[in-house]
């Protein structure tokens, strides 16, 4: 019996999304150990990684490293299928969808950090869509939408100034990359 061996091809742009993609997912685990006095919020620091991507490599590759992150994710937390996997999907195809319109926002008024903003309000946004579609069928659930929308307000702050830091920081720029 003779064993076959498939052999993948890569190139340099499936190496970068892999150690991005990891990135994001460390960066998800850590979230998802920290405690927090509201179930469901986050401080969202994959979303640091995404927007970095975001502006380095575009929106293409912004949405293999979120997508690869939930799939990752999931299943690293055990809960790869489950309810929390879906508002964790959910959010990020939201987030993406209004990140994939902000980057063609004018750069001079935006950028990283009023990204990140518009990509929690929309995460948020989903993930309550989400809820009252399929695991809340009551409009009570939008109670809870100013709590987290302060929450997203505050963590989109924070993350979009850590990106836009790390993204001006002489030493995070790669050779042969643009600046950005």
């Amino acid at each position: 019996m003779t064993r076959s061996v498939t052999r993948l091809a890569t190139t340099p742009e499936d190496h970068r999304v892999a150690r991005l993609a990891a990135a994001a997912i460390g960066l998800a685990l850590i979230d998802a150990a920290i405690p927090l006095p509201l179930p469901g919020v986050k401080p969202g620091l994959s979303n640091i990684v995404t927007l970095i991507v975001l502006a380095r490599y575009g929106w293409r590759t912004a949405a293999w490293v979120s997508g690869l992150r939930v799939v990752a994710g999931g299943i690293l937390l055990g809960q790869l299928l489950a309810p929390g996997f879906f508002m964790s999907l959910s959010g990020a195809l939201s987030s993406l969808l209004i990140l994939g319109a902000a980057i063609r926002l004018p750069g001079r008024w935006f950028g990283p950090v009023s990204w990140s903003v518009l990509a929690a309000f929309a995460h948020i946004g989903g993930q309550l869509a989400l809820a009252r579609l399929w695991l809340i069928p009551h409009n009570g659930v939008f109670y809870l939408a100013p709590f987290f929308a302060i929450a997203a307000l505050a963590f989109g702050i924070i993350n979009g100034l850590v990106a836009a830091r790390l993204l001006a920081s002489p030493a995070f720029t790669h050779p042969g990359e643009p600046h950005v």
